[in-house]
């Protein structure tokens, strides 16, 4: 009986001696099992943080040349120094007005008569005489006459167009002449006081219609010639406003154009130079004072001459 008490007395201390001995164990192996776990975490978060901050790194390296392009390349020694506004001086160049460019002025120039109430559009390059001025003396073709059929003509403007327009021709001179006479009716202001010569004839050649812009017209030309000179004009009658509008485009041409390398002028393409002032012509209905159309004093009145020219006379 005592030996199995004390059997039972070493299992119990056995059993007891074993039970701590087994806690411990767990214990131990418990603590080591989680000292692992957080070494490994631990590791793994400072290799994550390395490379994080090895991206950081990169990124930063690499985006510092594209800020570096985009401020400017760097200043060389070609490039001049920043100097502040305050300490520029300005010179006469810098303060200067910039120059506009010279404006064209236009080919035609316009003319206007309040008395007549005529205006046209004439080339810069002519020359214009106003009716209160001598009119000029044309070469190859001296006084250019009316032709109306009653007195009273008054002359309103004279262009000339300039000696040299056609060099190397027998060209001398080409002009457009305005008249007006308030003295002839309506129906005297379609016919002419000489006759159309143009017939090979010599007999006469009726006015015709013709339309210039926008005005009909009587229209009448005459030619005369000699061995040195040649004068061809055209006789345009309107009337409006109370009055008898004469209109004269008139060419004159000079010496033999078959000597000295001398061509003839193109005479349809002078008469369409002119017939382009005529049809810019317009008559203004507002006349200030008709008295001054036709003063008292007689003016150049058209005779009948030899050749189909007629000469005025005071």
């Amino acid at each position: 009986m005592m030996t199995t008490w004390k059997s039972r007395s070493k299992r119990s201390t056995n059993q007891k001696s074993t039970k701590p001995t087994t806690n411990n164990t767990i214990s131990g192996t418990t603590l080591s099992f989680w000292s692992r776990q957080q070494k490994l975490a631990m590791i793994a978060s400072f290799v994550i943080l390395g490379l994080l901050l090895a991206v950081s790194a990169c990124t930063k390296q690499s985006s510092k040349p594209a800020l570096v392009s985009v401020s400017g390349p760097a200043p060389t020694s070609a490039t001049p120094a920043f100097t502040p506004a305050a300490a520029i001086t300005p010179t006469a160049a810098s303060i200067a007005p910039a120059r506009k460019a010279p404006k064209k002025r236009p080919a035609t120039v316009t003319y206007s008569d309040a008395n007549s109430g005529v205006s046209f559009l004439y080339p810069r390059k002519a020359v214009l005489t106003s009716g209160d001025k001598p009119q000029p003396e044309l070469s190859a073709v001296g006084e250019v006459p009316m032709n109306f059929v009653q007195p009273g003509g008054v002359a309103v403007a004279t262009v000339a167009l300039p000696d040299n327009s056609y060099p190397g021709t027998d060209f001398a001179s080409a002009f457009f002449n305005v008249n007006v006479n308030r003295s002839v009716s309506e129906q005297e202001c379609l016919h002419f006081a000489f006759v159309d010569t143009r017939n090979a004839d010599g007999e006469p050649v009726d006015a015709e219609r013709v339309k210039v812009g926008s005005s009909e017209m009587e229209r009448r030309s005459n030619f005369s010639a000699s061995a040195v000179k040649q004068v061809e004009s055209q006789y345009y009658h309107n009337f409006e406003n109370g009055a008898c509008y004469e209109y004269v485009l008139g060419l004159g041409t000079e010496g033999l154009a078959t000597e000295g390398g001398i061509e003839p002028v193109n005479r349809d393409e002078v008469f369409a130079k002119l017939e382009k002032i005529l049809a810019t012509v317009k008559i203004d209905p507002k006349v200030i004072d008709p008295k001054k159309i036709n003063p008292i004093e007689p003016e150049h009145v058209a005779e009948p001459a030899v050749g189909g020219i007629a000469s005025g006379k005071e």
